[in-house]
């Protein structure tokens, strides 16, 4: 039930992001709000690839990023970036079908090249909900920002945006 229920607003979440994603033009993808921030398109390709750590996130017990291959792929175009996002969820959609109940209350660390978590072990279930879900929703949120400040539409994704006709 645990995995069904995670599967369900993973479906209605990813309409959302696709959604965010295609309104992105290619004009907005080197913005930047300071100096600190990522550009439009290395934010949405990050976007893209949180979509790409579901697997090792649901079937395996220690994620390494000192060996994780980041593939951003082309993001000159939003297009580009959109693809890699469809790529992606194709295979977290199957990693989260796979994945059992049991195992979302086992334990699951990351860590960057020694045995030394980055964050605190926790239940498969609550890196889920953080680390995925989570941090996926905040990601889009500063997308939402960046698509304001160089004047785009931003599309509803809980219900109707400002730029949708009342």
């Amino acid at each position: 039930m645990v995995v069904k229920s995670l599967l369900a607003e993973f479906e209605h979440e990813v309409e959302n992001t696709r959604k965010l994603l295609q309104a992105i033009p290619d004009s907005a993808l080197d913005y930047k709000p300071s100096e600190k921030n990522w550009t439009t398109g290395q934010l949405a390709s990050h976007i893209a690839e949180v979509y790409n750590w579901y697997q090792p996130t649901f079937h395996q017990d220690v994620m390494d990023m000192a060996q994780y291959k980041y593939d951003k792929g082309d993001i000159s175009k939003a297009s580009n970036i959109v693809a890699k996002f469809e790529e992606n969820v194709l295979n977290a959609r199957k990693a989260l079908e796979t994945a059992t109940d049991e195992s979302m209350f086992t334990d699951w660390k990351m860590v960057a090249g020694s045995d030394e978590p980055i964050f605190p072990v926790m239940p498969r279930i609550q890196v889920t909900r953080g680390f995925l879900f989570n941090h996926l929703y905040h990601h889009r949120g500063e997308l939402v920002v960046y698509l304001r400040a160089t004047g785009n539409k931003v599309p509803g994704l809980y219900g109707p945006s400002a730029d949708d006709a009342r």
